[in-house]
């Protein structure tokens, strides 16, 4: 699987069945190659998929209300991934949302059982959609190289971060690199690899 860059759905693997937390499960700006969503680079889906696998899709929060609400950091933007009747797996037992909104711009639920504040909450990589033609998981990013034209290599992705303005390509080697349309020109799942273009680090 090879191409541009393309949209971005991302989420890194660690440890035995499960996909780390620094990739959780959310939508934001990247970069785009034929998303035809000018202007604006395009966005990054946290989810993969790998059969038999966990993702995590966000964490206990703080309390919400006296009902045992709890709002979820770093959540999924999957509209339907925190619906009602929905079952997740927090801090690894399986739980069935019974109330879900949304307080200040984050989701807000309610579960059918007991959970501790910050514990991961994880779904099956099975139950999730294939990513659309010319896009990426985050997990598949990691681990690639990462070249300058003309081959000169960076280092290794570690991680995919976000900040304000887009994603950043996060290296082994302590670089970092905007995944936007013009820094990242091309993805090559099957050589490993990221080809990105000169001018995007403070020696090159």
């Amino acid at each position: 699987m090879r191409g541009r860059a393309g949209r971005l759905l991302g989420a890194s693997r660690a440890g035995r069945g499960t996909v780390a937390y620094g990739a959780r499960a959310r939508r934001v700006r990247g970069l785009r190659v034929s998303s035809g969503d000018e202007g604006r680079g395009d966005r990054v889906l946290r989810e993969p998929r790998q059969v038999n696998e966990l993702v995590t899709v966000g964490r206990v929060g703080r309390p919400h209300g006296l009902d045992g609400g709890f709002v979820i950091e770093d959540a999924s933007d999957d509209p339907d991934r925190f619906a009602v009747g929905a079952t997740l797996l927090v801090g690894g037992r399986p739980a069935r949302i019974l109330e879900s909104k949304r307080a200040g711009g984050r989701p807000v639920i309610r579960l059918d059982g007991e959970v501790e504040r910050g514990a991961p909450i994880e779904v099956e990589l099975a139950s999730l959609p294939e990513p659309e033609e010319g896009s990426y998981y985050a997990f598949q990013l990691v681990g690639l190289e990462v070249e300058e034209e003309g081959g000169r290599s960076l280092g290794r992705v570690s991680e995919i971060s976000s900040t304000p303005a887009n994603d950043v390509i996060e290296l082994d080697t302590g670089l970092a690199l905007p995944l936007v349309d013009a820094c990242v020109q091309k993805v090559d799942l099957d050589a490993g690899r990221i080809v990105v273009q000169r001018g995007f680090t403070s020696s090159g």
